[in-house]
């Protein structure tokens, strides 16, 4: 059964709806295949099982003991440190923000069928990440592919009709293009962001859970949040631990920071100025009560 992530990071069933929220996919986008697909290359299970939670626990536990790494390295793969006792020290150390100890591990990922909309996005996360895409210089496309979103199907007719002409047209004009003798570098000017792409993406886990906060955020563009669902399912797969931190950000925060959400549309969370309020009726209440809260 495919599986689709919810905002929450639980798991369910890809035919189930659910209600639209702002920012959230569309329900066109629910309903159609949209083309798009993340593939784990590395590790392997077998690799992330024997050994990602046995490295970030050397590097824990590395910083305050008087053995030696490898020694450490060593009694967590062969067993002799229980692996419960090794997801407690590294859950500890994430939720604390010690990030330094997650990024020794890393996630390759076969990136296709997204659009240059989403590349876009995608590659303004630059810190603890690699990426090789695509190139529509020196690639010529017999057919290039491009995307429609599900938004359209809920559109009139004639809107979805013009959008697959200009699309069309714009496709035929590059073929055209090439075929005069046009460089496929300057003949790729006429391709819109609905083209599709693929990309190679190498990411270290500090850096995975923070983009995958920004990213399944309910506030994220419908396309990059779905990727990201899909991100999360395949680490998920390789080890349930490690992929159980990949969650919007407001899930370790507590809170939402989202300007977009001051009205509250996505409950996750309550926003941070209500947190604030909350807060700030406690104060006065206090210091009616002639004492003061204490604060940092």
């Amino acid at each position: 059964m495919a599986l689709e992530i919810g905002p929450d990071g639980s798991a369910r069933p890809a035919a189930d709806t659910g209600a639209d929220t702002p920012g959230a996919r569309p329900s066109g986008q629910r309903r159609r295949e949209l083309g798009m697909r993340a593939t784990l290359l590395f590790p392997t299970p077998e690799i992330a099982r024997q050994y990602y939670v046995p490295l970030v626990y050397t590097a824990c536990r590395t910083c305050y003991s008087e053995l030696e790494p490898d020694e450490i390295f060593r009694r967590a793969v062969s067993g002799q440190v229980a692996t419960e006792k090794q997801q407690e020290l590294v859950r500890r150390v994430i939720e604390s923000g010690h990030g330094s100890t997650i990024e020794h591990i890393v996630f390759t990922f076969a990136i296709s069928g997204v659009t240059r909309t989403l590349s876009h996005q995608l590659v303004r996360h630059r810190v603890g990440v690699a990426f090789d895409q695509q190139s529509q210089r020196y690639v010529n496309y017999r057919r290039p592919a491009y995307m429609i979103p599900g938004t359209l199907d809920d559109a009139p007719p004639d809107l979805r009709e013009q959008y697959v002409a200009e699309m069309d047209g714009a496709m035929r004009l590059y073929g055209e293009l090439l075929a005069a003798g046009v460089p496929g570098e300057d003949a790729r000017f006429v391709m819109p962001n609905a083209t599709r792409t693929n990309l190679l993406m190498t990411i270290n886990l500090r850096a995975l859970i923070h983009v995958s906060g920004l990213r399944l955020c309910t506030m994220a563009q419908w396309e990059i949040r779905r990727l990201f669902q899909l991100i999360r399912h395949e680490v998920f797969a390789v080890s349930p631990f490690l992929g159980s931190f990949l969650a919007p950000k407001c899930v370790p925060l507590g809170y939402c920071d989202e300007a977009g959400n001051r009205d509250g549309h996505c409950p996750i969370r309550p926003h941070r100025d209500e947190v604030l309020a909350a807060w700030a009726e406690k104060r006065d209440a206090a210091r009616r009560a002639g004492r003061e809260l204490p604060t940092l």
